[in-house]
């Protein structure tokens, strides 16, 4: 689970329509998303490369990823995502409506 030691992630909406919402996150270090669930399918585009802490119920990961290199997760991922690293990383986040 998440320590209470942590900040939360700076989140800006650049695009939200009837069809996508667009949001660009900027993680300094030491913070989270605070634990969330999709409610529907999303593409990740990191805009940074370097890692990322993803927790779920069942485990906590780190995933390395590179700026430009997407990835896509389905409705319904339950999770919270942290940087442990010492300097910023930044991802843009489109959710699918």
């Amino acid at each position: 689970m998440t320590s209470n030691a942590r900040t939360l992630a700076q989140s800006t909406i650049q695009i939200d329509n009837e069809r996508v919402t667009v949001t660009e996150w900027r993680f300094a270090p030491g913070s989270e998303t605070g634990w969330h669930v999709h409610p529907v399918d999303y593409v990740v585009v990191p805009m940074s490369s370097g890692e990322l802490v993803l927790e779920t119920r069942e485990e906590t990961v780190t995933n390395q990823l590179t700026a430009g290199h997407s990835y896509t997760r389905s409705a319904g991922s339950e999770h919270n995502v942290f940087n442990a690293s010492e300097t910023e990383f930044v991802f843009v986040e489109i959710e699918l409506k």
